[in-house]
């Protein structure tokens, strides 16, 4: 069956029946995990190798939002826990080349993590440059305040994931970090002119174009585009991310079940793919909407198919790897950085 252009995510720890045969149907991209689908290492390796039988493609994408801090879906007692983007950040404003080892080698565990289940995308670097003022949504999760610092910890993260096996995911394009509002719960309206955008949170994700995949703000840019946030704006997509950035990768969309965006289901995702997003990421669970989703959803076909075919290419074999020693390694680099009482997850 013809691959359909979104990914979807599930109820629980098991794939329904209904589950099934809803993924059967629609054949999406791939599959993204939230805390709810996970309980312990085994399970989730059952399940990740589920979803692949069903939509009959073993290597089919699973997604995972494991930055660190308080984005992380594993977690203790059976996974270690890491830091948020700051502590690096804390690192590399006191030596730059301590800060880009932390966070390599940070994301290279991660990825020797996912890749004990299976998991293959992971939702990370956060190339977002936060401002005074902005809704703390993004807050620690950022690597920094400038452009040069956000962008080169964004790489090490970047190239951590790739030598354990794991593709990252460039976010949130073109930039969300002067947003008030919690784009969860709101629409963020950014008032910023362009060129100033340009320079600072456009700039970071320019560094970082070369990335395979990327997923959208859902953000109004009122100076390029006041009718419409980034994911649904055809010309956010086509000027600003694939023209001023340079992003030629895989795009998806933010979670599009998000309180930002308006319209139902179906009107959201027909929104986004005519803007000219690649891929839809539908994240809460709910079969209704899902289905709603694939109803509405495109084929993946064309120069959505040849970017998300190169994404899936890039993905390389993990090298050889002592985790014991590294995670030794990572400790001692991160002491007296974080966590505040010194102590970290063993698992």
């Amino acid at each position: 069956m013809a691959v359909s252009a979104f990914i979807t995510g599930l109820a629980g720890t098991k794939i329904t029946a209904a589950e099934q045969a809803f993924l059967r149907e629609s054949s999406p991209w791939g599959l993204i995990l939230f805390k709810r689908n996970i309980s312990t290492p085994r399970q989730v390796a059952a399940l990740v190798q589920h979803f692949g039988e069903i939509v009959g493609r073993e290597d089919a994408p699973v997604l995972i939002d494991q930055e660190g801090g308080r984005v992380a879906r594993l977690g203790s007692p059976h996974w270690p826990d890491y830091p948020p983007g700051v502590a690096y950040g804390r690192i590399y404003e006191r030596d730059e080349e301590a800060g880009l080892a932390a966070a390599r080698l940070g994301a290279r565990l991660m990825a020797a993590d996912l890749c004990d289940l299976g998991i293959s995308v992971d939702c990370v670097p956060v190339a977002d440059v936060p401002t005074v003022g902005a809704d703390p949504i993004i807050g620690d999760r950022a690597y920094g305040s400038t452009v040069r610092q956000v962008a080169a910890i964004a790489r090490a993260v970047t190239e951590g994931l790739m030598a354990g096996g794991v593709l990252p995911v460039l976010k949130h394009i073109p930039g969300h970090g002067r947003a008030t509002v919690d784009s969860h719960m709101k629409l963020p309206v950014v008032e910023t002119d362009r060129s100033t955008l340009a320079a600072t949170d456009f700039a970071a994700f320019r560094a970082l174009a070369d990335l395979p995949l990327g997923m959208t703000a859902h953000v109004v840019y009122a100076s390029i585009d006041a009718d419409h946030p980034a994911t649904t704006s055809a010309i956010m997509v086509s000027d600003v991310i694939r023209g001023d950035i340079g992003f030629d990768g895989a795009l998806m969309t933010d979670d599009i079940s998000m309180g930002a965006l308006s319209g139902s289901i179906a009107q959201r995702t027909r929104a986004a793919f005519a803007a000219g997003c690649d891929l839809v990421l539908h994240c809460n669970g709910n079969i209704q909407q899902m289905q709603q989703v694939a109803a509405n959803a495109q084929g993946l076909e064309g120069a959505a198919a040849q970017r998300a075919e190169r994404a899936l290419c890039a993905r390389q074999r993990p090298g050889p790897f002592d985790r014991t020693a590294a995670r030794a390694d990572f400790a001692r680099m991160m002491d007296g950085v974080w966590p505040a009482d010194g102590r970290m997850g063993s698992a």
